[in-house]
Parts: structure tokens; C-alpha cells; sequence
């Protein structure tokens, strides 16, 4: 078997997967729009590592669309500081995000927030017969996620998808507006396949910076750990403009930064990306329109970000691969972390 076998089908077997957990929330719209229903005055995602990550992304795009205040926590900080960010009146929705299903803080989480009756749970998941997708009053179950690699890719963005979908339905929408994703997806990936394999070669690159604001913040989080768990290089995300606030000190002609742009704000953030350049830095650009990896999607911003995580993933694969390291395995990491 090759090194990163697994990594790599499961990177670009991606728009399938997403086909396939359309057609989930389609079956499940019902339910789905049940729960929300009931009223929050809070909806909280959590989830451990890359779904942590998964969370943050969510919660923004969540609140985005409905106007209901969302956050996304570590699982970790809910188990062991619940006070801290359950509010004292009002009822709660917690979404669970979790591969496996058997995250042992994401399972904690759950069942504390049962026995503290806060609000409604809902989970997410690729497993069926795992312990999470037996705890919510909501489980969407997600198989076209499953992935045998440790990194996640596949899993990420199909349950990322997932809570897009749920934002859709719970701001009047349905799965009608993710039209053309999977093409789109397939794309992308074909498009940006040359160009980020030739940057994950570049020798000259020493570090690696992922800039994303908005909704698309926690994306690039989760890009900048697929860098680190994959190639064991220096790698950060932040904020785009927080960049020029003390993190452009490091930039050197080693560096790359890789701008997730957006519409409404698009000339803030490229001014951003020109002062890189200007520094000596490199950087690369995704999105839809004007950027150096063009979605040419014609979906809603809201619902093709989804789309800047294969090319942040490529990249991530062939730095592995340039390192001669192996991608389905990273160092020191297990696919589920179990606590005793």
C-alpha cells in the first residue's frame, strides 16, 4: 500500500460523500426542522480537535442566517466548566459533533447536559451503532463520512455540510440551495491539484499561515491542523486582518499564507494579502470570482464555503508526501482519543 492511500481517496472522494448527506437532510427535513421549533436562546456546537474547529465554523454560519445567538465550544469546556457557558435562564440546543461517535469528552458533554435538563440535544455523526448516535433527541447519522485515515477529511467537511444544512432549514431554506455542490466540488479539486501539489514540494516553504474571517475562521483552523497533523510543519490560522497585528513579524520568503477569501469583505482582505507580498511573503488565494483557485461555483457564499476545504487539504497531503512522511498516519495520534 502507498503512503497516504487512504488520505488521498478520501480527499477527493469528497463531493460523493456530500451528495450523499444531502440526501440525508432531505430525508430527515422534517424532524429537523421539528427541533428547532421548540425555541433557543442559545444553540451551542461542540466537539473535540478538528470538530472543535467544525463548531466554530458552524456556530458563526448559524447565527449568520438565523440571527440566534451560537458558539462553539471545546467538549472539554462544557464537561468540566459547564457554569461558565450554560446561561442560567432560557433553554439551550447543543449539537454534538463527533466522527467516531465515541469521543470520550464529546460523550461526557452529552450526558451532563441530559442530567442538567438544559435544553434539546442533537448529534452528529458518521457511525450508527456508536454510542453518540444514541443520546440526542436528533441523531443524524452520516456513513458517507466514515474515513479510514486518522486526519480528517471526508468526515469534516461532510458533517460541516451537515450543519450547513441544518442553518438552511432552520432560516426558512432547504437542501435546494447546495444545487450544483458536488460539481462544483469536483472542480475545485481537479483545478487546484497542480498548483498546490507544486507548493507542497516547494522545499523553500518553511511555514504556513491560514487566514479566514467569519464563518470562515474555524475553516481555516481546521486547514492549519490538517498541516500540522499531515506534514508536521509550522502552520497557524488567523483571523485576516488580526494578521497584521503582530503575526506578520514572522513573515520571510518562506512564507505561505493562504487567504479564504469572501465577497463582502474581499477588499479588506486582499489589501491584507498584499502586505504579505509586499514583505516578501507568498500567497495564495480561494474562493469564488478574482483568486488564484476560482470556486466558478455560482452558489450562495453561505453555502459553498464547504469548498475551500479539499484545496487546504491537497495542500496539506503533498507537503506529508514532499516530507516523506505518510498521511494516514500522523505522529502520535490515534483516530479516537479515549480517556480512562
Amino acid at each position: 500500500m502507498e503512503r497516504g492511500e487512504f488520505t488521498y481517496h478520501e480527499i477527493i472522494s469528497q463531493p460523493s460523500s456530500w451528495a450523499a448527506a444531502l440526501e440525508v437532510l432531505k430525508s430527515q427535513r422534517s424532524a429537523i426542522v421539528s427541533v428547532w421549533r421548540k425555541g433557543y436562546t442559545q444553540v451551542l456546537f461542540t466537539g473535540c480537535g478538528s470538530t472543535y474547529y467544525l463548531a466554530l465554523a458552524a456556530a458563526a454560519l448559524l447565527q449568520e442566517l438565523t440571527g440566534i445567538p451560537a458558539r462553539g465550544l471545546p467538549a472539554s469546556e462544557l464537561w468540566l466548566y459547564p457554569h461558565v457557558y450554560y446561561p442560567r435562564n432560557g433553554r439551550v440546543l447543543l449539537i454534538a459533533v463527533s466522527r467516531s461517535g465515541e469521543t470520550t469528552e464529546t460523550l461526557r458533554t452529552c450526558q451532563a447536559f441530559k442530567e442538567g435538563r438544559y435544553g434539546e440535544l442533537l448529534t452528529l455523526s458518521c457511525y450508527p451503532d456508536m454510542p453518540l448516535a444514541k443520546m440526542g433527541d436528533l441523531n443524524l447519522v452520516l456513513p458517507s463520512g466514515q474515513e479510514q485515515s486518522v486526519a480528517q477529511t471526508r468526515a469534516f467537511s461532510t458533517l460541516y455540510l451537515a450543519c450547513a444544512g441544518l442553518a438552511s432549514f432552520w432560516s426558512g431554506l432547504g437542501v435546494e440551495v447546495f444545487n450544483g455542490l458536488p460539481e462544483a466540488g469536483e472542480k475545485i479539486i481537479e483545478a487546484a491539484n497542480s498548483t498546490v501539489k507544486a507548493l507542497g514540494e516547494d522545499s523553500s516553504l518553511d511555514r504556513f499561515y491560514f487566514l479566514g474571517s467569519g464563518p470562515r475562521y474555524g475553516l481555516a483552523c481546521e486547514i492549519s491542523l490538517k498541516m500540522k497533523e499531515m506534514s508536521l510543519s509550522h502552520s497557524e490560522p488567523f483571523h485576516v486582518p488580526e494578521f497584521r497585528h503582530g503575526p506578520i513579524s514572522m513573515v520571510t520568503p518562506g512564507s505561505l499564507v493562504v487567504g479564504l477569501l469572501s465577497e463582502a469583505n474581499r477588499a479588506v482582505e486582499t489589501a491584507v494579502l498584499e502586505d504579505v507580498r509586499t514583505l516578501g511573503g507568498r500567497t495564495l488565494t480561494i474562493g469564488e470570482g478574482s483568486a488564484d483557485l476560482n470556486f466558478n461555483s455560482g452558489l450562495q457564499e453561505a453555502f459553498r464555503n464547504v469548498l475551500y476545504l479539499p484545496v487546504g487539504q491537497m495542500l496539506a497531503f503533498a507537503r506529508s508526501l514532499a516530507k516523506g512522511l505518510n498521511p494516514d498516519c500522523p505522529n502520535n495520534l490515534d483516530t479516537v482519543v479515549k480517556l480512562k
